[in-house]
């Protein structure tokens, strides 16, 4: 069973950044799409950055485009999200994801298997 573990959230102000960290266990060797969602109250979970756990280009949300940085450390099995240039509307609980079937082309929650119970990221004006 996968088992994902984030880390990193906080408080900070406009301009700001953050590391989130997103630490697995469990994985079987297979390849893994990875994701960034967040989930600000009141609204749905939207899909912020995705990356194939065995290589190719990184995508991102128009909304994060240019500000956050998605990487890996296989190694460490361990996902990470870079976020500089926080704005407030960035405020949200921030979940990674995984999931093995080897193929990694979409933001939608329903395909991933496997969540994270979440950190919360609060950036102030």
């Amino acid at each position: 069973q996968v088992q994902l573990v984030e880390s990193g959230g906080g408080s900070v102000q406009a301009g700001g950044s953050l590391r989130l960290s997103c630490a697995a266990s469990g994985y079987t060797g297979r390849k893994y799409c990875l994701a960034w969602f967040r989930q600000a109250p009141g609204k749905e979970r939207e899909g912020v950055a995705r990356i194939y756990s065995g290589g190719g280009n990184p995508h991102y949300a128009d909304s994060v485009k240019g500000r956050f940085t998605i990487s890996q450390d296989n190694a460490k099995n361990t996902l990470y999200l870079q976020m500089n240039s926080l704005k407030p509307e960035d405020t949200a609980m921030y979940y990674c994801a995984a999931d093995p079937r080897g193929v990694c082309y979409t933001l939608q929650p329903s395909f991933y298997a496997y969540w994270g119970q979440g950190t919360q990221v609060t950036v102030s004006s």
